[in-house]
């Protein structure tokens, strides 16, 4: 008993009023490969999730050192690759062993730098060994990493964890359905039934794995070949003429030759097409400087709805409580528009760009804020359970999955504030318009209304649109960079 690094002592646990291991008593030693099988339901899993933290029940548990978990889904983080997901013990703990050589034990380092999309199931279980392995554990917890693959595959796998357990000497716990799979790797094999273990046998080197070693089943093996995983190729994107750009540009030029043909002369109030682009080629400079103002106040409230409406949207994902007391305030404060604040704001701050850039805030704040919220409460908790194997702090779960995870959603939400920012920086010049200081091209389209040239009036709104579908592109193409690890 003083080899033993696991002890479990009248373990029970319930779900829902359901007994799943009741009074379950074990003693693995030191180095020792303990298989348990038996039944679909009947606690394998639940077992190993109590030795690993993953689940609290009673009786007494006891851990000597610390455990790896290679779940049976594998759960590796989409958005790093093979390299990315071995790395992350020794990125979140400081401790551990180099993704590299991790990689390199199971064979996966030339494919160090697919994601796992790009992996067939043979190599996303190999990298969720790897980084198993890289955590430098002293117990190995295996939940069926190897039901999904087929026979010869599987078979294989069983000689390299053979293997991995000879070199290392780690203690390993492995839950299994397959009878030759247990005997063949366990120096003992635990059935477990019904949440009770029925009988504890010792397998006295009795296993063998007959496709790799003699008789027929040797001979088929030599016809099909050494048993491996491969990677998934992913054929190269053929160049293709954007046809999407010319339906576009066709369009637009039937919208200019109906409004063409509908006013054949100007009006007073409706310039033709050809007017407003002299007119925008005669005020080129006054165009760009009130544009570049614009895009000074969006781009600062854009700057505050990002500062807040984050920090806000995480909070409110991650503690119900603080959804249930911010949100009836964030959304009255959307319900009521904000130009009704502007008196208030011009008394307290003035005309300048404080008020500006808060009204521009306030208006974009509100898809920042809930879309980092559904995004948070997008990351599946699965991965979560991942960082709680390794050991991560909170900080570690923030940065490498709460972040990354709900990046999609974000990006998502942050096309919408972009263009609300953008309608809010106009909503505060046509409201608080120059009072002194220098117009945007809210400013701009007040002032020529003012004075009847409605050609520059539209002049002013072309280039509000271009610049609307510019920074629109410009989120697509950093969502595009940021999500490239998803599949094509």
């Amino acid at each position: 008993m003083s080899e033993a690094i696991i002890d479990l002592q009248g373990v029970s646990v319930d779900f829902n009023g359901r007994r799943v291991l009741d009074k379950v008593n074990l003693s693995v030693q030191r180095g020792e490969f303990i298989a348990v099988i038996g039944p679909s339901g009947g606690g394998k899993s639940t077992l190993l999730r109590i030795v690993a933290g993953l689940l609290e029940g009673k009786g007494q548990v006891r851990l000597e050192g610390k455990s790896a978990f290679v779940f049976q889904d594998y759960r590796l983080l989409p958005w790093r690759t093979a390299h990315g997901n071995a790395a992350l013990p020794l990125e979140l703990t400081g401790r551990g062993m180099p993704a590299d050589e991790a990689l390199k034990q199971v064979g996966m380092l030339p494919y160090r730098d697919l994601y796992p999309h790009q992996l067939s199931g043979g190599m996303r279980a190999r990298v969720a060994i790897a980084r198993a392995l890289a955590q430098d554990a002293e117990v190995l917890l295996f939940d069926e990493p190897f039901a999904a693959l087929d026979a010869l595959v599987r078979e294989r796998f069983n000689l390299e964890i053979k293997k991995i357990h000879e070199k290392t000497h780690k203690t390993v716990l492995f839950v299994t359905h397959s009878i030759r799979e247990a005997v063949y790797l366990a120096d003992r094999v635990v059935v477990l039934r019904d949440g009770r273990i029925e009988r504890i046998l010792e397998t006295h080197g009795e296993g063998r794995l007959t496709a790799f070693t003699d008789g027929l089943e040797a001979e088929l093996r030599d016809l099909l070949g050494v048993a491996d995983s491969t990677f998934v190729t992913e054929p190269p994107r053929p160049l293709r003429f954007p046809w999407e750009l010319l339906g576009v540009l066709g369009m637009l030029l039937i919208l200019l030759l109906v409004w063409n043909l509908a006013l054949p002369a100007p009006t007073p109030f409706f310039p033709t097409p050809g007017l407003v682009w002299r007119t925008t080629l005669q005020n080129t400079g006054l165009l760009a400087s009130s544009a570049g103002e614009t895009l000074r106040i969006a781009g600062l409230g854009l700057l505050w709805s990002l500062g807040i409406g984050v920090p806000l949207g995480y909070l409110m994902g991650k503690f119900q409580v603080f959804e249930r007391l911010i949100s009836p305030f964030i959304v009255g404060l959307q319900a009521v528009p904000v130009i009704v604040f502007a008196p208030f704001l011009v008394y307290l701050i003035g005309y300048g760009t404080p008020s500006r850039v808060l009204i521009a805030a306030l208006i974009s704040l509100f898809p920042m804020v809930i879309a980092t919220m559904i995004g948070v409460r997008e990351v599946d908790r699965v991965y979560r359970e991942v960082f709680q194997t390794i050991g991560s702090s909170g900080w570690g779960v923030l940065g490498k999955l709460e972040v990354p995870g709900a990046l999609p959603v974000i990006l998502g939400g942050l096309r919408n504030t972009v263009s609300l920012a953008l309608i809010g920086t106009i909503v505060a010049e046509f409201t608080l318009g120059t009072n002194g200081f220098i117009g945007g091209l809210g400013v701009l389209v007040q002032n020529a209304r003012g004075n009847l040239n409605w050609a520059l009036a539209f002049s002013s709104v072309f280039v509000l649109i271009v610049i609307g579908v510019t920074l629109y592109l410009l989120i697509t193409l950093l969502e595009l960079w940021v999500l490239r690890y998803r599949r094509r």
